[in-house]
């Protein structure tokens, strides 16, 4: 089978084709025909080594895959070949086949096709634990959103609208807002254009925002906290734009805020039946059709490095997804 390698630490154009002998799955696996995998933003952190946790070369990228059961390993239950699921491995993913413990894949709802399953689990899941575990968000509360046009950015406005609350997308170009606007978002501002304080300040009424979502960082972070409202929550999410902000902490006493830091993935490794909650609750909004992932650009599987690369330099709104 086709797989793509990372064979040393460095920019995702150094990933390479690779043939490996197809994998068979282990007790308590099922293997995976790969129809399409998601790309992410630490998907290019864990190729370049800066991630917090290392895996060391060689290895195959790739957390968020969708797929068909084609094989059972002993002791698997609940699962029959020709099963249509969806699953995060952490990496591995971007390959025609992968082994995925049973445990951790979920069957794709009626309706929604491997491209957008493929690109669900990891930013909804991080959205929905950011707003209403961590970030407590009551219905009719206003929420910023950074980098809405993003991955994690996107899932939250399609999210927070879900749970009721008004929302103001904010992002670089007058393109990404409109695919803000047609997920639901209330309101937007262009920050490249914007002062984003003041504008945020103008669509509340002099208020702030009850819960501002941050996955990017970078210069647009004390901005925002200044641009909460009293007693608001600003989601510390990631740090997309490369730079990690130093935010003056007397801020938190003028606003009388909470910076509050959101890691679904170390949630899903060090207490794993704390996501169950979240999983469900997504599952659930999947059926109905309440809630869809924003695909906007797919690669074949040898074209990973470029679709990472368009990741890192912010040319995809939304999800873009891998089609092996």
């Amino acid at each position: 089978m086709k797989a793509i390698l990372c064979q040393a630490y460095g920019p995702p154009e150094d990933l390479v084709v690779a043939e490996q002998a197809t994998p068979e799955p282990r007790s308590g696996q099922i293997r995976v025909k790969v129809h399409a995998a998601g790309v992410n933003f630490v998907d290019a952190l864990f190729v370049a080594g800066s991630y917090q946790v290392k895996i060391p070369p060689p290895f195959v990228p790739g957390n968020e895959l969708a797929g068909v059961v084609d094989a059972l390993g002993p002791d698997v239950e609940g699962f029959a070949i020709g099963d249509r699921v969806m699953a995060q491995v952490g990496v591995g993913a971007f390959a025609e086949q992968v082994c995925v413990a049973a445990r951790a894949a979920r069957a794709i709802p009626e309706g929604m096709s491997m491209e957008a399953a493929a690109a669900f689990q990891l930013t909804y899941a991080t959205a929905l634990y950011a707003l209403r575990e961590r970030g407590q968000l009551r219905p009719g509360e206003t929420v910023l959103v950074l980098a809405a046009a993003g991955g994690v950015g996107s899932a939250a406005v399609d999210v927070a609208k879900r749970l009721g609350a008004r929302v103001i997308a904010a992002a670089g170009t007058d393109e990404k807002l409109a695919q803000c606007r047609k997920l639901g978002a209330d309101a937007t501002i262009n920050y490249d254009r914007e002062d984003l304080k003041l504008r945020v300040r103008e669509l509340t009424d002099g208020r702030g925002a009850d819960l501002v979502v941050d996955p990017v960082g970078g210069p647009y972070a004390e901005p925002a906290v200044r641009a909460t409202a009293w007693e608001g929550r600003f989601l510390v999410v990631g740090f997309a734009a490369g730079e990690i902000p130093r935010i003056a902490l007397n801020l938190t006493l003028l606003r009388g805020c909470q910076i509050v830091g959101v890691d679904f993935g170390a949630l899903s490794r060090d207490r794993p039946k704390e996501t169950l909650p979240v999983l469900a609750t997504l599952g659930e909004w999947a059926a109905a059709g309440q809630i869809s992932p924003l695909v906007t650009r797919t690669w074949p599987l040898a074209e990973a490095g470029a679709a990472l690369r368009a990741v890192l330099d912010r040319q995809v709104a939304g999800k873009a997804v891998l089609l092996p």
